[in-house]
Order: C-alpha cells, then structure tokens, then sequence
C-alpha cells in the first residue's frame, strides 16, 4: 500500500505537469491551423501560450487537491465511528470513554505499535475489519481523486482556443487562492482564540479568576487520579506574572541601548562595505536556535554571575532570573537592531540636507531630526521585541529554572508563564483536570498581553508617521 501511495502522489503531481505541456501544444497547433486556413489574415491570440498551459495545471491540481483535503478532514471521523459501531457490536460496550480507549488500541495494534497479546480478543477480531476499511478507503480516495483530475482535464481542454481569455482565468484563480490563504490565516487565529477561551471557561468553573489572577501562590500539584500522591493545589499566577516581567525587564535593559545603538551607527556613521559585514553578522544571532542559548546560559553565564558575585558580596543562586534576562537580551538585540535599522534608513534624505544646510553637526541630527523622525518606527520595534522576550520557554528553563517564587531579587530563581505551560502539559496528565486546564488559562493571558502590544506597536506607527511623510 505504501508503494501503491507514493505512486498515487507522484501521478497527482505528474498529472498538472502533463495538462500544461498540452495545453501549450494545443494552443500552438491551433494557432498554427489557424493561420493556415485564415486568407485574409492570423487570428489574434488573445493570451500567451503559458496562461494555457497553467490554467490546464490548476483546473488538474486543485480540484484533486481539493479531494484529497476534504478526505483527510473527514475520512478519519467516518472510519472512527464505523470502528465504534464494529467494536460496540463484538463488545456489547457502550461507554464512550472506553470505545475510546478500545479504537486507539486497534489503531496501535494496525501500525504495529502494540502487541497482539496485550488487546482484548475482540479488538484482534477487529483487526482484519479495520485493515480492510482503511483499503477501502484509500481506494476511494485514489479512484475519486484521479477522476476529478481527469474530469478537470477534460473540462479545461475544450476551453483552449485562440480567443480563450486564459491569463484572465489565471488571475482569478490566483486572487482566490490568496484570498483562501488569507481566510484561512484569520480562521486558524480565531481557532485558537476559540480553543484557548473554551479551555479556559472550564478552569475558570473550578477556579475563582480572581484566585488566578491576583492570587500569590503557584503549586498546581493536586491528585489527577484517585490514590495518586498530591495537594490540593494552589492556581495563583502573581508569582508566574512578576517572574516574566522580571527576566522582560532584564533583557531590555541589555538589548535596547545596544540594539539601538548599533542600528545608529551601521545608519549612520559605518561604511557601507563594514554595514554589509556587520548587519548580518549581529543577524547571525537571530538564527541560533534558544536551546543553544540556554546552554550558554546555565554553562557560562550562571556560574560567572555566582562566582563573580561571591567575590564582591552578592549571593547569587545557580539559576537567577539575572541570567536568564542577560542571555535573552542578547537573543533580543538582532530584532531591535534590525528593525531600528531599516526604520532609521526609511527617514528621508532631504531631513538630513535640511539639518545639514543649517549648520547641525552630524550628532545632533541623528538626535535632534533622525531619531525623532524614526521614534514610531523604533518604539514598535522595542515592543515586537518585548512580546518575543515574553514568550520565550528554553532559555528560561535552563537558567533561571521553574521554581514560582514571588521577589523582587534578580538573583534569586523564578520561573515564567510559558514554562509553567510547558511543565503542566508534560506526563502523565489528564485534560480535564484543573492542573492541565490552568495551562490553557495562562496561555490565553499571554495571548492577548502580546496581542496588545503587537496593536499598540501598530497604533504607534500608524498615529505618527504621517508627520514625517
């Protein structure tokens, strides 16, 4: 079957490749035929000889593709409940949750991942009958696929013709497909504000809000089973809040100045063949992935802050939010440079004539006309980069660690909201328990303190830059 697969993968993209070679052919011939029988003169093509070969490939491609969408997107609830109806009929069970638990053993049995000996006898019955309706399936879905990518071949032939508008056709199904890909980008964020609030609401029916969002204590730890080891669990975020502000804080210290900065002199002062080296050498530094950052700074930043500390006074844990902060600022300073840059570069020239013809050195333009002029621009830049530091998981978890603790100390260890998600969504975990349910309750705080800053870094540019247009 897994040949017969990739053989079906390779003719549905195989198929759009041939539709365009005829197309183009087709049209030639009949241009051709057409200026072999007009006396009095060729007729006038009206689209080029690519637009016809395209809109033969997209009338064979996306129709087929469109198939093969709606099938992965529906074939596996049908083949789920035909499954539960089989099972339900060998079992006699009713219960959901335990046609549940019956359906993701059959399915491990079918890929292999479980052992024949380890299901119920009457899951192995089921077995062929699950091996025969994936078959079936499949052959539906290569029998219905080629056929719609036949039909749309068919279908496209007959409109080639000299006069077909052809690169018009092309247009729309172009628009449509951005327009597709738009919608889509709009839906799958309101899919997750959805999922987001609706796991959220559950929390929130066992937990008091105002527990969660003013309260002082973060222990999540609470039984998820019966006779499981746990406490009674503590949901208040104050500690998880204060800890991302912290380490935020810490990091734009660090990287705004040098990030700002840089981007001045690479705008202003560097050579252009020194700005093509050093632009994207600080760059670089946005590439590297966070886990290697957060290995520098549990490896090297830490133990120097712990060691250097000791020597003047200071005692310093082996995970400080001073580390963590450090290390993300670091991370932080190619988007604040980058950005500040290319804002700084927008500023038109002739600001910088006017200051020069009336005497301002080179320093008080760059910060009496140029940075007034660009500050919308790098305001927003400082505040994208505040939402990427606020979200930011690896490099808190190696070095400031994950301990909610509500101080004011940099050097003492404190933990963030995204690494509690992270730490209640690992294990052992049940997804109605308001331990896990507390993961999507932070995680819908975070979303709109980001969406607020991404619209207020747009309110900014949007409010001033009209003065310097």
């Amino acid at each position: 079957m897994e040949l017969i697969g990739l053989m079906f993968l390779a003719l549905i993209f195989l198929m759009p490749l041939g539709a365009n070679i005829y197309g183009r052919s087709r049209i030639r011939k009949l241009m051709s035929a057409s200026a072999q029988t007009q006396s009095e003169g060729r007729v006038k093509q009206h689209s080029l000889t690519t637009f016809h070969g395209l809109f033969m490939s997209m009338c064979v491609l996306l129709p087929a593709l469109a198939v093969i969408l709606c099938w992965l997107t529906f074939a596996p609830m049908v083949i789920s409940s035909l499954l539960v109806s089989e099972i339900t009929r060998l079992t006699g069970e009713t219960d959901p949750r335990l046609l549940s638990i019956f359906v993701s053993k059959l399915e491990a049995l079918y890929e292999g991942v479980l052992k024949a000996e380890f299901v119920e006898p009457e899951i192995r019955q089921a077995l062929g009958y699950y091996s025969a309706l994936i078959i079936r399936a499949n052959i539906f879905l290569y029998v219905v696929t080629i056929a719609t990518a036949v039909a749309g071949f068919v279908l496209s032939a007959r409109h080639i013709s000299p006069r077909f508008a052809a690169r018009d056709k092309v247009e729309v199904i172009i628009k449509r497909l951005m327009q597709l890909a738009s919608g889509v980008a709009i839906l799958t964020t309101i899919g997750i504000i959805l999922s987001l609030a609706f796991e959220a609401s559950r929390f929130f029916d066992a937990i008091p809000i105002k527990e969660f969002l003013f309260g002082t204590h973060w222990s999540p730890q609470i039984a998820i089973r019966e006779g499981q080891a746990g406490g009674s669990g503590a949901f208040g975020a104050i500690p998880l809040f204060a800890g991302t502000l912290m380490i935020t804080f810490i990091a734009m210290l660090l990287a705004v100045p040098i990030g700002l900065m840089s981007a001045i002199y690479l705008s202003e002062y560097a050579s252009k063949r020194l700005r093509n080296v050093a632009k994207p050498a600080i760059e670089l530094l946005a590439g590297i992935p966070t886990v290697v950052y957060g290995f520098f700074a549990a490896l090297f930043v830490a133990p120097f802050l712990r060691n250097n500390g000791s020597v003047i006074g200071l005692e310093l844990s082996s995970e400080s939010a001073l580390a963590a902060g450090l290390v993300m600022g670091i991370m932080i300073i190619p988007f604040i440079s980058s950005l500040s840059d290319d804002v700084i570069n927008s500023v038109p020239q002739n600001l910088r004539d006017g200051a020069s013809a009336l005497g301002a050195t080179q320093a008080e333009t760059i910060t009496q006309v140029i940075l007034p002029a660009a500050l919308p621009g790098i305001v927003s830049a400082i505040l994208l980069a505040i939402s990427r530091a606020i979200g930011e998981t690896m490099i808190v978890v190696m070095a400031a660690g994950v301990a909610a603790n509500l101080t004011a100390n940099p050097f003492e260890s404190v933990t963030t909201v995204t690494v509690q998600i992270v730490m209640l969504l690992v294990g052992d975990q049940e997804f109605d328990s308001a331990k896990t349910l507390a993961a999507f309750a932070l995680g819908l705080v975070l979303f709109f303190v980001t969406l607020m800053l991404n619209i207020l870094a747009l309110y900014i540019v949007r409010k001033y830059k009209e003065q310097y247009d």
